[in-house]
């Protein structure tokens, strides 16, 4: 194992590497290539790669993805930065009507290699414009993948897993953990869209989670273990397509689950997990299924409510002991 790495600076070392590995990948986006990104993500590529393959563009969000969507089709690799998750709405007809139906529409003949890399989450109390946690809207359309790594080593692998798929991914960065560290593996690897991984095992209910709370979710875990309390902490990784074995077969080990995310709770992603696996392991449950996450509400500009608005370690701790009651 190595030193200390920034979630951030795993980022821009696969995209580095990436970059170096395929001449037909290139970044583009607002303040990439002489600012270093909005939040350090891109930093120092500009001068490694150049202009041609480390582009700013004008702040159109319909014209960044529009023309990434052509240069995916026309064979290169394009990977494009939203600066906040929210502004995801200006390109939406590009994403959701052109990229993710392209390959379909002309019978698998061309593919759309596009990544779109956008950050989403609350925490720096920046107002309810550019804090929303979006992914929901799209793990909800057919032909995008949709990723949201929760730990430095996923930061690399799943972004370079992502850069190669011949298909649209949207790759979602938590804002709370860019600055946030971890130890980098011996070597970095790519990894593997639509697996889930288990960070710790467990025998009494099962916290399915990904972003930065796992590692909420692991603090929870931690408490609750000085208690004799035994949790089984999932992190989806990829949220379309999800790992519904793993979830499944934890459910089978522990009979209760909890599903914790940043975004709104009303038809969020946990939403669809608990329904999966009332269908999938409706014999399984022991107690009825508990989402955790963000009121139905914008979310708001003040720190000691946005504070609250947030989910919290002590709201998961208080969720999963209301659970094994």
């Amino acid at each position: 194992m190595g030193a200390e790495v920034s979630f951030r600076s795993a980022l821009n070392r696969a995209l580095g590497d990436a970059l170096e590995a395929d001449s037909s990948v290139f970044v583009m986006g607002e303040d990439v290539a002489y600012a270093g990104g909005s939040f350090g993500v891109t930093r120092g590529l500009l001068d490694r790669f150049g202009p041609t393959r480390i582009r700013d563009t004008p702040l159109s969000e319909n014209a960044i993805v529009g023309a990434a969507v052509g240069a995916a089709l026309s064979g290169l690799r394009p990977v494009v930065e939203i600066m906040f998750m929210d502004f995801v709405t200006l390109a939406m007809d590009a994403i959701v009507n052109q990229a993710a139906k392209a390959r379909f529409m002309f019978g698998g003949q061309f593919t759309v290699p596009l990544v779109i890399r956008a950050a989403h989450g609350g925490g720096i109390s920046a107002g309810p414009q550019h804090s929303q946690c979006l992914e929901a809207w799209f793990t909800h359309v057919p032909g995008l993948k949709v990723v949201c790594p929760g730990s430095v080593e996923d930061a690399y692998g799943l972004l370079r897993a992502a850069i190669d798929d011949p298909n649209p991914v949207i790759f979602v960065e938590n804002k709370a953990l860019y600055g946030r560290k971890g130890v980098a593996p011996a070597v970095w690897e790519t990894g593997k869209l639509g697996k889930a991984k288990i960070v710790r095992p467990g025998k009494d209910v099962t916290l399915v989670t990904y972003g930065a709370t796992v590692a909420q979710g692991e603090a929870a875990a931690s408490q609750l273990m000085r208690g004799g309390i035994e949790v089984e902490l999932i992190d989806l990784r990829s949220l379309q397509p999800w790992d519904e074995t793993s979830v499944l077969e934890s459910l089978r080990r522990t009979h209760r689950l909890a599903v914790c995310h940043e975004a709104v709770t009303a038809f969020g992603i946990g939403a669809e997990i608990v329904a999966r696996m009332l269908e999938l392991g409706f014999d399984e449950w022991d107690a009825p299924p508990v989402r955790i996450g963000a009121p139905f509400s914008p979310l708001p500009f003040a720190p000691n409510l946005e504070k609250q608005f947030l989910p919290s370690t002590e709201g998961i701790v208080e969720a999963l002991r209301g659970l094994l009651r």
